[in-house]
């Protein structure tokens, strides 16, 4: 991917098919969709993509069981379809990983063993393995760390688990191989419309280079999850609020805190949410919250009494009780809920299906959803724009589409395996020069070679896009992170010939942001 060329696309471009406005998991979804249906297909990211909502997840794949629990039966089964579809297409990013419901009363066994034979039944062939209740001794050889008194065994279960900004980060390649244009800092200031009063285009602000473009397009598309509100109202400014944000916090730990390969989900905590304990890159992701917010923002921030609801449960099911002093990271992500239409309705009851709505000018606005379900949303949303946008029909190819970097086997346990079929190209960097094949930090896998491939391939133009997004280190260890700052700044000012000043103020910058994910 090549920012330079593809900002040469949008000046020399007429007029496009398909405009998406918004570069996370929806956005980037309905632009695979569009392109490899042939439509001529450009994808504008006003920061960087995924750098919202879309790489703070608890990083699963997973159908919901709770969604199950509260009966929402039609979300379950499109989830768990496309779980199946996205382990099969991207299996480099999407593996299986086994969950355990520990049990402490003798009817929680039953209780969950038969929910989770439904979940099981509910994937058919896309199933990713059948639960079965198992023994205490069974599930403390699974999980050494969970509190053994009272325990009278587990439930366990599979469902998917992935890295969501490296996902976001191949949609963006699958894209662009299939002749779509991808664009990061290109914010979104305005809309075009033609004489009538229908929407034709954006007005876009490159925010590197402070220019302006009118870009022409039959269709808009609107995918910009919590901040969707704000592009209904260039379209239509007294149009009510439709997005309720919802956050999630997730803290980071390490491995001790779990022991083994098996996650913990623990079904009932003292407010009636799910909370998970997964492994991840070596880690733990301990989470998640449902949070109400009032204002939307780039990077939400953990508020206190979440950070201690997630540490106090996860203590009250861990021999080793985690504080403050052992989280590696926090971050905190956005849901773009619906808002609910019944007042003091609560967000964990607000359905997670997605919305499709199309304003009377034609400005068409996709909301809701979850990453499992970002592929068949791109699909909904682009059989809308189809009609919309007098576009000539094709039939979707995603459900069977390999996704950038397919591979079929690979070392799970080489950290550099998310990178699929490139992963040898990186390699190849590395042999050419030796200084490439240094580790960025002690004791961390990255290397020099990953940021100057995310630099020329992957569109990092930031040493935030690299540490926080390419690569995962600043959700692993935000301390640490900090410490590769000024080398990755330095390789990637040698790459785009930015002067030493930029280095600097890029170290500065991202520096005051990682403090932000460190508890003090």
């Amino acid at each position: 991917m090549n920012r330079s060329l593809n900002l040469k696309k949008l000046k020399e471009t007429p007029r496009w098919d398909v405009i998406v406005i918004g570069g996370g998991a929806t956005g980037l979804g309905t632009a695979v969709e569009a392109t490899t249906r042939g439509y001529k297909t450009l994808l504008l990211e006003q920061a960087d993509f995924a750098k919202g909502t879309s790489s703070r997840s608890t990083k699963l794949v997973h159908g919901g069981v709770r969604y199950l629990a509260q009966g929402d039966i039609s979300l379950v089964l499109e989830a768990l379809k496309e779980r199946g579809l996205l382990r099969q297409n991207a299996p480099h990013l999407v593996r299986n990983q086994a969950f355990i419901i520990p049990t402490y009363e003798w009817w929680d066994g039953p209780f969950y063993t038969i929910g989770l034979k439904v979940y099981d039944m509910m994937s058919g062939k896309l199933g990713l393995g059948p639960s079965e209740r198992v023994s205490t001794d069974t599930v403390t050889k699974a999980i050494p760390n969970l509190k053994k008194e009272g325990l009278n065994g587990g439930v366990i279960y599979y469902d998917g688990q992935f890295d969501d900004a490296r996902l976001a980060i191949s949609l963006a390649q699958t894209l662009e191989d299939n002749q779509g244009t991808a664009l990061n800092y290109c914010r979104v200031t305005g809309i075009l419309k033609d004489k009538m009063g229908f929407v034709d285009g954006v007005k876009v602000l490159d925010v590197e280079n402070n220019e302006v473009y009118e870009v022409s397009g039959k269709v808009v598309i609107n995918a910009t999850g919590v901040f969707a509100d704000s592009i209904i109202q260039m379209d239509h400014p007294e149009t009510k609020k439709t997005i309720v944000p919802s956050q999630g916090v997730h803290i980071v730990l390490d491995r001790k805190f779990l022991q083994g390969n098996t996650a913990i989900m623990i079904p009932k905590t003292s407010d009636g949410r799910v909370l998970f304990a997964v492994p991840w890159h070596d880690k733990v992701v301990v989470g998640t919250t449902d949070t109400l917010m009032e204002e939307v923002s780039l990077e939400p921030r953990a508020l206190p009494e979440e950070i201690d609801f997630i540490l106090n449960t996860a203590g009250d099911y861990l021999v080793y009780r985690p504080k403050k002093s052992d989280v590696r990271s926090v971050f905190a992500g956005l849901r773009p809920l619906a808002a609910p239409e019944e007042e003091g309705e609560k967000t964990k009851e607000i359905s997670r299906s997605h919305k499709i709505t199309i304003s009377a000018t034609g400005l068409l606005t996709i909301t809701g959803g979850k990453w499992t379900t970002y592929r068949k949303m791109g699909e909904d949303t682009i059989e809308k724009a189809i009609l919309i946008g007098g576009l000539r029909e094709k039939p979707s190819v995603t459900a069977n589409m390999p996704i950038h970097g397919y591979v079929k086997s690979f070392d799970e346990s080489d950290p550099q395996h998310y990178y699929g079929s490139d992963r040898d190209k990186i390699k190849a960097l590395a042999l050419k020069d030796k200084t490439l094949s240094e580790p960025l930090v002690k004791g961390f896998p990255y290397t020099k070679a990953e940021v100057v491939w995310a630099v020329r391939e992957e569109m990092a133009r930031t040493v935030e896009d690299f540490l926080a997004r390419r690569s995962r280190f600043l959700l692993l260890d935000a301390r640490k992170s900090i410490q590769a700052a000024p080398a990755v700044a330095r390789i990637i000012a040698e790459e785009l010939g930015f002067r030493r000043r930029w280095q600097r103020e890029q170290v500065k910058k991202y520096t005051a942001l990682a403090k932000g994910y460190i508890l003090e």
